[in-house]
């Protein structure tokens, strides 16, 4: 048994202590918070130079992201580093689960990635798929149940060992690539399918990115309905699925000097087209970018573009009905992002400092300091 130095067992410690002293959030906790805006400390040095974002939330005062390029969780407001192993040089934590099991993705150089599951304490991270030019990507629940994808391969792991690879919807193109995204308190997973088809009668590759939910017990999969299926400038990605299935995220497009960001709402029975909760005021996009698990709201952040370029941004806060709500915070036009919302209240991201480089920030009791800006 290899010794664990002494700073990974006073953060396990520390660790310890908040989960065990601190229940699951619940919405019932909104009405004595105070509202704030907490910066958290970033690591002195790292692969970039940028400060880093919040990306979860664990139980406590435990939340997880990326500081300079680095995976890192933060107790309070202080910054942990995660121990890579040798050779891997930056990454970011994805989420984390109740009893403090992280999981995030790791890089050795610009093309080759990793997933990766980390518990504090632990001498290094246990890497849970083959470094690769595809990148991996990885989600875990309150209960720990985790998902992974690599190489198009999306696989769901119960108790530390793989117990299925998911299968591809049955309208998928044959070869579609697989990613996952989250997964829910249930055990309903949000992933992506990635496909294309060369039809001979009309001489066209089509092609297809779109959300797909696994619903728990294994079911068959459902295939989000899209505003674009099979066109080539479009993509649209789910990024959050609430403990209801309620699935957020957008639509995007990018080519050469087009950016758009369309925001979109799928629910059960997943028989429509998605939803679209409207725009920030001042912004032509809006991104969606997580749920909280049941109180309906949706973070994300609203931007607008000129000649390909971001010339604004915002942190955006949606409470699931009524217009989209800015998060206030950040310096000049380019403020900000938000990734995570809890039951609680709380929302992580980052904020914008003037130039452009960005701080991991929580907003405490964000829905008392949401605001509609003028348009």
């Amino acid at each position: 048994m290899r010794k664990k130095n002494a700073a990974a067992v006073t953060a396990a410690a520390v660790l310890a202590g908040l989960v065990t002293a601190t229940g699951p959030a619940t919405a019932a906790g909104t009405a004595g918070c105070t509202p704030d805006i907490r910066t958290l400390q970033a690591l002195a040095a790292g692969a970039v130079a940028d400060g880093g974002t919040v990306r979860d939330f664990g139980r406590g005062d435990l939340s997880v992201g990326t500081s300079k390029g680095m995976p890192v969780y933060w107790t309070g407001t202080t910054v942990h580093a995660v121990p890579l192993p040798e050779g891997w040089t930056g990454g970011q934590v994805t989420s984390v689960s109740d009893s403090g099991l992280m999981v995030g993705t790791i890089r050795r150089d610009i093309d080759t990635t990793a997933a990766f599951s980390y518990r504090p304490g632990d001498a290094a991270v246990k890497v849970l798929t083959a470094p690769g030019r595809s990148a991996s990507s990885v989600a875990v629940n309150e209960g720990g149940r985790m998902v992974t994808s690599e190489d198009g391969v999306a696989k769901e792991w119960a108790n530390g060992k793989v117990v299925r690879e998911l299968p591809l919807p049955a309208d998928a193109f044959p070869g579609s690539r697989l990613s996952v995204e989250a997964v829910n308190k249930r055990g309903d997973i949000l992933g992506h399918l990635r496909g294309e088809f060369y039809d001979q009668d009309s001489d066209q590759t089509l092609m297809r990115f779109h959300p797909v939910v696994w619903p728990a017990g294994g079911y068959p999969p459902y295939s989000l309905q899209v505003w674009n299926e099979e066109a080539q400038m479009y993509s649209t990605v789910g990024t959050g699925i609430d403990d209801r299935g309620r699935v957020v995220g957008h639509e995007w497009a990018s080519w050469r000097e087009l950016r758009e960001h369309r925001p979109a709402t799928w629910k059960k029975p997943y028989d429509a087209l998605p939803a679209e909760p409207g725009r920030l005021a001042g912004e032509s996009e809006l991104a969606l970018e997580g749920t909280s698990p049941t109180s309906g709201a949706a973070v994300g952040y609203g931007a607008s573009y000129e000649e390909g370029w971001a010339k604004s941004t915002q942190p955006a806060y949606w409470p699931g009905q009524g217009p989209v709500l800015a998060l206030p915070g950040g310096n000049g036009p380019r403020r900000g992002s938000a990734h995570a919302v809890t039951d609680d209240d709380r929302v992580g991201g980052a904020l914008l400092d003037a130039n452009g480089l960005g701080s991991p920030t929580v907003w405490t009791c964000a829905s008392k300091q949401a605001y509609r800006p003028q348009g």
